[in-house]
């Protein structure tokens, strides 16, 4: 299934196309930029043949194409969107196809310590309805010592959002989809800036080896747009839509904890005030 003749952009390029042709949703890899972005990045980082455990994959089309260049990737996915409910099977026959070890997962990982060299997370943390402090730790727990995170995450401070709050409109979904959406809500909780990534990978005790903001939702722009949104982001990176990091697990890594004092602490600063104990 992988052909690995070539330059590293041919490859790339055959990759990507294979997997769009097998793909069993049509028009849903349409963003070509992203799954470059994605491949080129891990090659930066990894070579060929490392273990990548692809956490809230979805359906699998960017695992598909690091399988494809020659890495050997797992994928797991709670797969409780709507979209995603209804086309489970579609999802898991397209994964293993493409040899992908693809588990569907709820509360517990069925994976050992130690087994990875990289876990990536694309467009998952925003979800996450509760501090992602427990559910990272554990997936740090499966990176070697050496190993990788790999996040994105949307800009909260992209120019859109920027011009929408300044013209009294607002940085979140639109409100009539989220009001008429049935079951639980599903969309971004927390979206993050940069300073959040520093201190997530801070507080998590990893070392960051890339940190920049990324194009990932061009294609939502009118053609149009484009030339201009790229000119005045390249003046401003700050103001694209996503934001990229990959962090290093060091070795002898255990998880940073605080005690409830220090958490205490913490929660006083962010008020904004200085909590003293009162003497018994």
């Amino acid at each position: 299934m992988n052909d690995l003749g070539g330059t590293p952009s041919e490859r790339l390029d055959r990759a990507l196309r294979a997997v769009q042709d097998h793909f069993p949703f049509p028009g849903y890899m349409d963003r070509p930029d992203v799954y470059r972005e994605v491949a080129r990045t891990v090659e930066r980082h990894l070579p060929a043949g490392s273990r990548i455990l692809d956490f809230g994959s979805g359906p699998c089309d960017k695992t598909a194409v690091l399988q494809r260049l020659g890495y050997r990737c797992t994928a797991c996915d709670d797969l409780q969107d709507d979209w995603h409910r209804t086309r489970r099977d579609t999802i898991t026959d397209f994964a293993r196809a493409e040899g992908i070890d693809f588990q569907v997962v709820n509360h517990d990982l069925p994976f050992s310590a130690d087994s990875f060299d990289m876990v990536m997370m694309h467009d998952v943390l925003e979800h996450l309805v509760e501090s992602p402090r427990e559910l990272l730790t554990r997936l740090i727990t499966l990176l070697r010592d050496g190993g990788l995170l790999y996040i994105t995450v949307p800009n909260a401070g992209n120019v859109r959002k920027r011009l929408a709050l300044l013209m009294g409109g607002t940085n979140l979904p639109d409100f009539a989809y989220y009001y008429w959406l049935p079951g639980p809500w599903r969309g971004h909780m927390r979206e993050y800036v940069r300073g959040d990534l520093v201190k997530l990978a801070q507080f998590l005790g990893l070392r960051v080896l890339e940190l920049r903001s990324c194009h990932q939702m061009l294609v939502n722009l009118p053609p149009m747009i484009r030339p201009l949104y790229r000119m005045v982001t390249r003046v401003f990176p700050g103001w694209r839509d996503s934001w990229l990091v990959v962090a290093e697990r060091p070795r002898g890594w255990q998880a940073p904890h605080l005690d409830q004092a220090e958490i205490a602490r913490v929660r006083a600063t962010v008020l904004g005030r200085v909590h003293t104990p009162t003497p018994e």
